[in-house]
């Protein structure tokens, strides 16, 4: 593979064809440069959630209240922050390590 293909191949977009949660790898189907194909496990960059604060348990606004509708007692919700992964469907940008056969990532959603 000439340079100038290998430069071509370092960024890509593509859209997930299947996601294995527990490995953070997704496999994505390329339809570009005149053909389709389904890469292998592409390794999901780590990136930490949005979070206020660390170290707490993430809770909603405390609220009561009623403006017109019956009163409700004051109350918080539990909230569960995970990191992304993407879903099948979802449009993604790749990068690749310019080697032959070289390890691909998904970088994060379009």
């Amino acid at each position: 593979m000439g340079e100038a293909s290998v430069y071509k191949n370092i960024v890509r977009t593509g859209w997930v064809s299947s996601v294995n949660a527990a490995d953070r790898t997704a496999r994505v189907t390329f339809k570009d440069m005149g053909t389709t194909f389904v890469s292998g496990p592409l390794k999901v960059i780590k990136n930490p959630p949005f979070i206020p604060a660390k170290d707490v348990v993430q809770e909603t606004q405390t609220e009561s209240g009623g403006s017109g509708d019956a009163s409700f007692a004051s109350h918080t919700h539990k909230v569960t922050i995970s990191p992304w992964l993407p879903s099948p469907g979802d449009y993604v940008l790749c990068l690749y390590i310019p080697t032959n056969d070289g390890d691909g990532f998904v970088i994060g959603g379009i």
